[in-house]
């Protein structure tokens, strides 16, 4: 053939008859090819998520799973690409290839596989990744390797610029960071999740054209074994190269699974928040992976020091400045990445090793996804993993490694010396004083953080303190609030004392989910029934939804999707039977401990819990089973969207008595859902009653705190008490588009809240 490539020693010479419109077509082809394949691929993975959603309530590890997944069946499809272009020719590979495609079709479009049957109470981690593998591991393994795999062939076309192919994949990752974006914008809230699976598939179809495109601009090359020339031991990358690449692969893979875990949290368990760090992650690709950077790295460098150092001191303020610490976690992560990808990028071997790049590259990705989404779960009860990383980032800096042994020996070891003193001081009045710290060794916390950010341009002395700064952090919040942890799949629960011992708590990121007291203001044990405090306070809006319902001979059944530490028990009479509807059996463990809180064991006993997803369980529930449902099955300010959609509305109303009310809780800091829930009970013909409760305005977890809170009826005949009730008004309706199990517009009700509407 006339324009195919000559592949000599280290030098790709086009033969005669190509010109610049034949380069320009190749290069048009395979870019093409390659942003479609990536487009597709990441896609793909805030689709399929959404769609399992709803099968593990919503909870941000399916996110975290997922993640794990993806990354795990990238490395197959990298170790795959690898395989094509070392052991066959690129016209054998690309008959596979085509092949594999041309399978792919059959298990289109793309499905919840039922094989695997409902999820389990517990090992719900290896059952998603079972579930994930049987509905999309075939379509995504199918592209998973065509970045590495086409830019592999383009190093054989003969083209100007096919030596040094590695700019292709900014175009990869402009793909992936275009699809990412997209769709929380654009594709989720118009297109439903049917519409969506089969616009994958035409542009699956469409891939299949372009690579069939790009093959016909093959030479008959052989394959990389083949050419030994080229394969010299002085150029092969050797152990600390392949371990360097694994390492600055692992770090931002690991931050990227751990920060989208704390966003999905505290904001929403949607897409829309995962996409976020996960485009930041794929955006520092496109800017770094060319010659010439597009962002000034000694900048950024000089930067992450800073950010690390206010991560720490942000983080000791907590939810008092949440968008502060909200900022400067995704500034330190993109910061981080940056600073990674780019020591990976100056460490790129030669174009005949580049799938042997990938593939280490993508293995150090999936270890650090899988640290982080079900190793560090496993092994830790709190989240010890994001300091590590954050430690880890800071060490990867370039100019640690350009200080001499001398001098970080002066630099580190008064720092260690100095930070075992104020350790050793916090341990010891720790262990004699309790609770009270005094104001000296928080005060010295706060100094030493600030002098963390002023030493900047020293990182190795920051790197030093980050791990003085963590220990000290951890150690005053274990301290004065006696804290303890409880992991599980579905998250982290706190468990402190405060108001000086007198509360316990039970929390789940920034949200507040039980209080009881324990101890009087003598400091004498708390004895008798348990009062409801927080949002399930008597004179809330949660506990006025459940007087309106009046009283059975036989008893009330009341329902609640949601246990927490049991506290809306206590807000019923005795003749109540009570079922409770929880997701998460370390939650359960925790409520029903007398030694934790009594709102169970002291005011329905007898109460039955169901585990599991709640729109599972309900499902097995009878018709008309509920006088009183209460939906309150939101983590942290964490919205399951799928409990908020017509089909589990229709769900909700199906369980309830013909003169029963449903009442949703729906606070929340960052999701303006009143407008979802007006268009919810429009859809289903349901006459609905709405009221913000400002609290009792006391900065205390004794008090009534601000909540939000809807009920709802089949007819206005059960609302009728509601009339005499102060702050209850019909709810208004913006007109909003219904959500459903196939649609929801997470940022919709974003801009809404942020707006004042």
């Amino acid at each position: 053939m006339a324009d195919e490539a000559m592949i000599t020693g280290n030098r790709v010479a086009m033969r005669p008859g190509s010109g610049p419109a034949r380069a320009a077509v190749t290069l048009g082809v395979f870019t093409l090819a390659i942003f479609t394949s990536a487009f597709l691929l990441f896609a793909i993975q805030p689709m399929f998520t959404k769609m399992v959603l709803p099968l593990l309530g919503g909870s941000p590890s399916v996110w975290s799973v997922a993640m794990v997944f993806f990354q795990a069946l990238l490395l197959a499809g990298y170790l795959y690409a690898h395989l094509l272009t070392t052991r066959l020719s690129p016209r054998i590979a690309a008959f596979v290839h085509l092949g594999l495609m041309a399978i792919t079709l059959l298990a289109l479009p793309i499905a919840i596989s039922d094989q695997l049957g409902a999820p389990p109470s517990e090992g719900q981690a290896l059952w998603l990744i079972g579930l994930f593998l049987a509905s999309v591991g075939l379509p995504f393994f199918a592209i998973a390797g065509n970045g590495p795999l086409l830019q592999a062939w383009f190093a054989r076309t003969g083209h100007p610029h096919a030596n040094d192919p590695y700019f292709l994949y900014g175009a990869s990752n402009l793909g992936s960071f275009a699809a990412l974006l997209l769709y929380p914008v654009a594709i989720e809230p118009m297109l439903n999740l049917r519409s969506q699976t089969m616009g994958w598939s035409v542009g699956f179809v469409l891939l299949a054209g372009l690579i069939g495109l790009a093959v016909l601009r093959l030479g008959a090359t052989a394959p990389q074994s083949v050419t030994k020339a080229e394969d010299t031991a002085a150029d092969r990358p050797g152990f600390r190269t392949i371990l360097g690449w694994i390492t600055l692969s692992f770090i931002p893979s690991g931050l990227l699974v751990a920060v989208t875990a704390h966003l999905s949290t505290d904001v929403a368990a949607a897409p829309f928040m995962w996409v976020i760090p996960l485009a930041l992650f794929l955006l520092t690709f496109v800017l770094i992976f060319r010659d010439r950077p597009l962002v000034p790295m000694a900048a950024v460098e000089r930067m992450l020091p800073i950010l690390a150092a206010g991560l720490v001191l942000f983080s000791y303020f907590g939810a008092r400045m949440f968008l502060m610490v909200f900022a400067v976690q995704v500034a330190f992560f993109f910061a981080a990445t940056l600073v990674c990808h780019a020591r990976l990028y100056a460490a790129r071997p030669a174009a005949r090793h580049l799938t042997t790049f990938y593939l280490w590259m993508s293995f150090g990705g999936v270890l650090g996804g899988l640290f982080c989404g079900l190793i560090a779960p496993v092994i830790f009860d709190r989240v010890i993993e994001y300091p590590l990383l954050v430690i880890a980032a800071v060490l990867a800096l370039p100019a640690l490694g350009k200080i001499g042994r001398a001098a970080m020996i002066r630099q580190v070891v008064p720092v260690l010396v100095l930070g075992a003193l104020y350790l050793g001081a916090l341990f010891l009045v720790a262990s004699q004083s309790g609770p009270e710290l005094g104001e000296a060794l928080p005060a010295l916390f706060v100094a030493s953080a600030f002098l963390c950010l002023l030493v900047y341009r020293r990182p190795a002395i920051v790197a030093a303190m980050l791990p003085i700064l963590f220990i000290a952090l951890n150690v005053m919040q274990q301290v004065v609030n006696q804290r303890e942890h409880e992991r599980s799949f579905f998250g982290v629960h706190k468990l402190e004392l405060r108001e000086n011992g007198q509360l316990r708590i039970l929390s789940h990121g920034t949200t507040v989910h039980g209080a009881m007291r324990i101890r009087n203001a003598d400091g004498t044990p708390y004895t008798g029934r348990p009062k409801p405090l927080t949002y399930y306070h008597p004179e809330a809006p949660i506990a006025e939804g459940l007087r309106a319902v009046p009283p059975r001979p036989e008893g009330r059944r009341v329902g609640v999707v949601g246990l927490g530490a049991g506290a809306h028990a206590c807000n019923g009479v005795e003749t109540d039977r009570w079922t409770f509807f929880e997701i998460d059996a370390s939650v359960v463990r925790i409520a029903k401990d007398p030694a934790q809180f009594r709102f169970l064991s002291e005011c329905t006993p007898a109460a039955r819990i169901v585990l599991g997803d709640a729109r599972l369980t309900l499902a097995h529930e009878p018709k008309a089973a509920f006088d009183s449902l209460l939906i309150d099955a939101f983590s942290s300010d964490s919205i399951p969207t799928h409990l908020l959609t017509r089909e589990a509305l229709a769900l909700y109303l199906d369980r309830l008595a013909e003169d029963g009310v449903l009442t949703l809780h729906i606070s929340n800091r960052h999701l303006e859902l009143e407008s979802v829930v007006a268009a919810l009970a429009r859809d289903a013909g349901a006459v609905a009653l709405y009221k913000a409760d400002p609290g009792e305005g006391r900065p205390t977890l004794e008090a009534r705190i601000p909540s939000m809170v809807v009920v709802m009826a089949k007819s206005a005949a059960p609302l009728k008490p509601f009339e005499a009730l102060e702050g209850w008004r019909p709810i208004r309706d913006r007109g909003v588009a219904v959500w459903t199990d196939d649609f929801s517009n997470i940022v919709g009700a974003l801009m809404r809240h942020y707006r004042g509407q």
